[in-house]
């Protein structure tokens, strides 16, 4: 939280974690500044440059970056007007011994891209379990509620019914795409590694005297050490930024399924079949007393909006680098990649506890469904009318014009829906009134849905939870 006469940013002081919070603090960021000025000069040492063990052992003795030494950073920082340089010289008033050796051969993105490849790479892996328990939640509810029929709606209006069950089967199939392409964007993340001041690695060819083999060596043994398997073939100064872009956009595609979601339950709401949770005390408006808004759900779209807006931020950053690159993007990217996951983090952290807690009023469901069966069920009434007797084109017609006078004493007049019992009452149609009622039983016009909802959560999404292991539990929100 900031101070009262400064800006309180709402991503930190409502909606992300601690743990999301944790990996963009300063703290986190500057010790794995340490960590990877460590891993240079080790690698260095390693291959034969002249580093003392004993500076070496300083470093490691100092990775945890402290508020004093974040106050150091500040006095070095204004006298100098650079921040990796001020950052340089804080760490080695700790480890003296260093002072020499750090950060030889690099340049300034050496450790603040290869740092952001680390806290990005530690940041999809929240993400992803994350939206696992949000897919775990969603499944159980699927799989709760697979055979309750429900209408349908095409452009919300009326349509042939499906069931609760396999309607939040539609949102797991979003999540499921997400999830895929959030792996994909992860496993492919690679280090920026020791590449030079513009990429060509010349400082590191000095130092090892020409040695090709010794320089590629250093790059891969930089990577292992922070824990990637390979770098990037070729970079300018920085790794390349369409990296971001990826990388948003599949945060922004978690934002779009979200955003689906809880809009589709803003609409379930209205129509009193489905509820997010209540918290004891809540309160829905200051004027109406009885009211339940969704407050969760329009958090979560309101959330979704700002994240797919952002994903575009990265996109022209990545067009506008010029050859070896320019600063153009360093405030963006101080500002965009920050936010992004922190935006994404709460989305999942708020869908997760709507989805853990849903309520379904069976009640409303029915009446809303039994409201408009008689209408969705015409084709039904017709097939069984001919196989009594009657003639297809007349019981056809005689259908036509009852449910004309039926939408107009329901839609007009505020009747009940009279459909049923002007077919039972016409004599060209061969159907009683407690026969065309057998036909109205709601399960038999859901189609295969309870079929293939639990089709779909055997064979796709079962499987993906198992494997996952342990998932987080579902988190009481705060605000």
């Amino acid at each position: 939280m900031g101070s009262i006469d400064g800006f309180d940013h709402p991503l930190a002081g409502r909606y992300a974690s601690p743990q999301m919070l944790r990996l963009f603090s300063p703290r986190h960021r500057y010790t794995t500044w340490r960590r990877i000025w460590l891993a240079l000069a080790e690698a260095e040492s390693e291959l034969g440059l002249d580093i003392p063990a004993t500076a070496v052992e300083q470093m490691r003795a100092h990775l945890e970056v402290s508020e004093e030494d974040l106050e150091r950073v500040r006095e070095h920082e204004r006298r100098t007007r650079h921040d990796v340089m001020a950052h340089l010289h804080a760490f080695a008033d700790r480890a003296p011994a260093a002072r020499p050796f750090l950060h030889l051969g690099a340049t300034s993105a050496f450790v603040g891209d290869n740092a952001d490849l680390l806290i990005m790479r530690d940041a999809l892996g929240l993400i992803e379990r994350r939206l696992l328990g949000v897919i775990s939640s969603v499944a159980s509810f699927a799989e709760r509620w697979a055979d309750e029929p429900t209408l349908g709606h095409t452009h919300l209006q009326p349509a042939q019914p499906t069931t609760v069950g396999k309607r939040a089967c539609l949102w797991l199939q979003d999540l499921l795409l997400d999830l895929e392409r959030l792996r994909f964007e992860s496993r492919r993340l690679r280090l920026r590694g020791a590449k030079g001041t513009t990429g060509t690695q010349a400082t590191f060819l000095e130092l090892f005297d020409g040695d090709h083999d010794r320089v590629e060596d250093l790059d891969r043994r930089v990577a292992a050490k922070l824990g990637f398997s390979a770098t990037y073939g070729v970079t300018g100064q920085t790794y390349p930024r369409k990296v971001d872009a990826f990388v948003l956009d599949a945060l922004s595609g978690i934002a779009q399924s979200a955003a689906k979601l809880a809009t589709d339950l803003r609409l379930l709401a209205r129509l009193k079949e489905v509820r997010e949770p209540m918290a004891e005390g809540q309160v829905g408006s200051s004027a109406m007393p009885y009211k339940a808004n969704p407050m969760r759900s329009e958090r979560v779209t309101a959330l979704a909006r700002w994240l797919i807006t952002m994903a575009a931020n990265p996109a022209h950053t990545a067009a506008a680098q010029w050859l070896e690159r320019t600063l153009d993007d360093s405030a963006n990217r101080r500002m965009a990649l920050p936010e992004a996951f922190l935006t994404a983090d709460a989305i999942l952290r708020i869908v997760h506890n709507v989805a853990a807690g849903l309520v379904v009023f069976p009640a409303m469901v029915r009446r809303n469904l039994m409201e408009e069966l008689p209408f969705l069920a015409s084709e039904a009434i017709l097939m069984e009318a001919v196989r009594r007797g009657g003639d297809r084109q007349t019981v056809h017609e005689r259908l036509r014009l009852h449910g004309r006078t039926a939408a107009q004493r329901t839609l007009v007049e505020g009747e009940a829906n009279p459909f049923l019992d002007l077919v039972a009452e016409d004599s060209e149609v061969p159907l009683s009134g407690a026969e065309l009622a057998a036909l109205l039983d709601p399960a038999r016009f859901v189609g295969r849905a309870p079929e293939q909802t639990r089709a779909f959560l055997a064979s796709q999404v079962r499987p993906i939870l198992e494997d996952a292991g342990a998932l987080p539990e579902a988190e009481d929100l705060e605000v």
